[in-house]
């Protein structure tokens, strides 16, 4: 018996040769075995080729066990067939167990440990605000002195959960930086708050360095912290009011909860299939010859690899859209003083909001779709807020405003609450509202950033 590699397909004479497709643990093999090979033969040729310590139970493509003592031919299994290899006795082997490694005794990550470590990673960004507040001296240097070697051991890989505490040291880093260089006055938070993303990228690029494994978490730290900071930067350098920097980071997050997905799930060539061996037939594409260049051909492993690399990267980009939304929403309602940028940010939050919360009924990940409506209800809660300050003075507008977060809100709260999203009416409706609102929002970043201000004062 040999494996059949020739990239035209097997040549197969009746009745002397069986050309066989066998789903195993290690992949697809196709066998050519002899007309008169028993099942024992072939899990033994299997066995061998896939380098299996343990002969594997064979079955049929409709779940029937194929009998160890008889031939093939003799019950069915025709030239072509599918045939499925497991591992496992009984009626275990119809569903195979994941390979469980030497290590699978040891406490495995889960929810309450994500929930401790966000929890630990808040705490240590309300450190150094607090160690900021009190001023330059002793007792700013000592907390960023433990937040800093806090961040750095909770970077380290060591450790049964060192996966989700290298995501939570960019928080400590950020507390840190905080500790160090807070300074009061809102015309210098935008910077102070891009030098803590700064840091927080930081410490996420060395956890990032000493692990072997991508992390997704990790990355979107880099990615957001790195870009900031280079916003902060730069309006920093053009002069620029602190309402520019918060209402292009409102646009920013509002932007990334509607492309993150598309990036999630855009799968390379290269994992579906073999370019380099793929042939006219499928047969050569399945081969699985061994040498420098032996990948398998869509490997279960390889797509609950791929899926939850994804999940990981959408629930990281909608966290981080939460926190932009909860810190520059209230910032660009209190920085934007001049009245014409004011009702630029009064519209620029609302429908940012808006369009924060359709975009959460499109994902089918809970904990995204979570993110993403606190998010949208920081929003308009920050705007209830500032509109219940300013009742005395302006009750028609500031009434109209509310009574346009109230109806909207319980729209949404009785469709979603309804199912009706997963209707083809509702679900284009709420595609088109969530392009209307986005579209909005964008032009209402020329009001609120002042630029539309600037160019009619230039023009008059």
């Amino acid at each position: 018996m040999s494996q059949q590699a020739a990239s035209s397909g097997p040549s197969v004479r009746a009745g002397d040769t069986l050309a066989l497709s066998i789903h195993g643990p290690t992949g697809v093999l196709d066998l050519v075995v002899p007309d008169g090979a028993t099942g024992v033969d072939v899990a033994r040729e299997y066995a061998r080729a896939a380098g299996l310590e343990t002969l594997p139970h064979l079955w049929s493509a409709v779940g029937h066990a194929l009998p160890a003592d008889r031939a093939l031919s003799s019950v069915g299994v025709e030239a072509g067939d599918l045939v499925v290899a497991t591992t496992g006795d009984g009626e275990e082997a119809r569903t195979p167990a994941p390979l469980v490694g030497r290590g699978a005794e040891r406490v495995r990550p889960g929810r309450l440990s994500a929930l401790w470590f966000a929890l630990a990673g808040l705490l240590g960004l309300l450190a150094g605000w607090w160690a900021g507040q009190s001023g330059p001296g002793t007792t700013a240097t000592a907390v960023a002195a433990v937040l800093g070697a806090t961040a750095l051991l909770g970077a380290a890989p060591v450790g049964q959960l060192s996966g989700q505490r290298a995501v939570a040291a960019p928080a400590f880093g950020a507390g840190a930086a905080l500790a160090v260089v807070f300074s009061p006055g809102e015309e210098r938070l935008p910077m102070v708050l891009g030098t803590a993303a700064l840091a927080a990228a930081v410490v996420a690029a060395v956890a990032r360095s000493w692990r072997d494994e991508r992390d997704e978490a990790l990355r979107v730290w880099m990615v957001a912290g790195s870009a900031a900071f280079v916003l902060a930067g730069t309006a920093a350098v053009l002069g620029a009011r602190p309402a520019v920097v918060w209402s292009l980071l409102l646009l920013v997050a509002m932007l990334a909860a509607r492309f993150v997905p598309s990036m999630a799930v855009d799968v390379p060539d290269q994992v579906l299939l073999d370019l380099d061996r793929l042939a006219v037939t499928a047969w050569s594409a399945r081969d699985t010859r061994r040498g420098r260049r032996s990948s398998m051909i869509v490997t279960a492993e390889a797509m609950a690899g791929l899926v939850d690399r994804g999940s990981r990267l959408v629930t990281a980009a909608a966290a981080a859209v939460a926190v932009t939304a909860v810190v520059a929403a209230p910032m660009l309602l209190a920085t934007a003083t001049l009245e014409l940028d004011r009702i630029g940010a009064w519209v620029q939050v609302f429908l940012t909001g808006a369009a924060l919360l359709l975009a959460a009924r499109s994902y089918r990940h809970r904990a995204a779709q979570t993110l993403l409506r606190v998010a949208g209800l920081a929003c308009w809660a920050s705007l209830t807020a500032v509109g219940l300050a300013l009742m005395g003075d302006r009750v028609l507008l500031v009434g109209g405003v509310l009574v346009a977060l109230a109806g909207g809100g319980c729209a949404v709260v009785a469709v979603a609450t309804g199912r009706g999203w997963r209707s083809l009416w509702w679900s284009r409706r709420a595609e088109q509202s969530e392009a209307f609102a986005g579209a909005l929002a964008l032009a209402a970043v020329l009001v609120a950033t002042g630029l539309f201000r600037f160019l009619w004062e230039l023009t008059s």
